[in-house]
């Protein structure tokens, strides 16, 4: 089997035994053929590479200037393509395992304040018609719920039907979770429900997707919705750099953090498996936090 068979069959193992999402498979599907493009320039592929030669890609992912988390995400991806074709037999060595990853700090999230959250959801229910009940609607239950854009484009017209105070959300790896609705999100959301239909793909008298299109998917995707939210930025006055589906999901994190909710709450409402994921919102509220030990300690108030 030739290295290209060798990256199929991994994509394939991480699918099944993983139950990786579509888009981290096709990253890694790019990772991969990054490392070969590097590999098959100075004569060899990822079956017959030796540790030098993965140390060299590795150092040049380091001076490409590429983001601190794309190098990591793809010395990760080869790394774990190497130990699975250990486990598999069809190399008796690992070249990546000698190679020592260089530490990055993590950057911290971007962040909108709450007042920027308020004109950006008024920016875009000004918009005309349904656009802007649509915008309006999607933009609160990414801040109500935190939810990720894949999780919201991936809601079925069903669980929002019956006016529900919960939604069950399918998040990374096929795992379930209860992500709260506030009185604003349900009310965005009926007041688009009715807006709805004229989403509708011609010909088609309904869909199963809450947030339907006429485009070949059948619904929305998270590249016009990226779009659509620079639109609201650009008219709220916000830096449309500042501004995308994540971000609206840190927001809901760190004014919840800010609010005095429990860290191990927000893991659970963010779907994270691990709380060194959510830890990263203490340092984005730190401000906040230390205002309020400074004003609610004993000592600090003495002081």
């Amino acid at each position: 089997m030739s290295a290209a068979g060798w990256v199929d069959a991994f994509l394939e193992m991480m699918a099944v035994e993983r139950a990786a999402a579509r888009n981290t498979l096709t990253a890694y599907g790019k990772d991969l053929e990054d490392a070969r493009g590097y590999l098959s320039r100075v004569g060899g592929d990822l079956d017959v590479a030796s540790a030098e030669t993965i140390e060299a890609y590795f150092q040049d992912l380091g001076m490409r200037g590429l983001s601190p988390a794309t190098a990591a995400r793809r010395r990760s991806a080869v790394r774990q393509f190497y130990r699975f074709v250990l486990e598999e037999g069809w190399r008796s060595d690992d070249p990546s395992r000698r190679v020592v990853a260089p530490k990055a700090g993590r950057p911290l999230p971007k962040v909108l304040s709450r007042g920027e959250v308020d004109a950006l959801i008024a920016a875009a229910a000004g918009k005309d018609g349904g656009q802007g009940l649509r915008l309006a609607c999607m933009i609160e239950l990414l801040y109500a719920s935190g939810l990720r854009i894949s999780e919201l484009l991936s809601l079925p017209l069903n669980a929002l039907a019956r006016d529900p105070a919960f939604l069950t959300v399918k998040g990374k790896g096929g795992k379930e979770r209860l992500a709260p609705l506030n009185p604003p999100a349900r009310t965005a959301v009926k007041a688009y429900l009715e807006a709805r239909p004229q989403f509708l793909p011609k010909g088609m008298k309904d869909s199963a997707w809450l947030f339907p299109s006429r485009g070949a998917s059948g619904r929305l995707t998270a590249r016009r919705v990226s779009q659509l939210l620079e639109d609201a930025a650009i008219a709220a006055g916000i830096d449309r750099q500042k501004v995308s589906p994540h971000v609206l999901r840190h927001a809901f994190a760190t004014h919840l953090l800010e609010g005095g909710a429990d860290l191990r709450v927000i893991q659970t409402l963010l779907g994270h498996a691990d709380i060194g994921t959510t830890q990263i919102y203490t340092h984005v509220a730190g401000d906040h936090l230390a205002q309020v030990v400074k004003s609610k300690h004993p000592l600090g108030r003495k002081g």
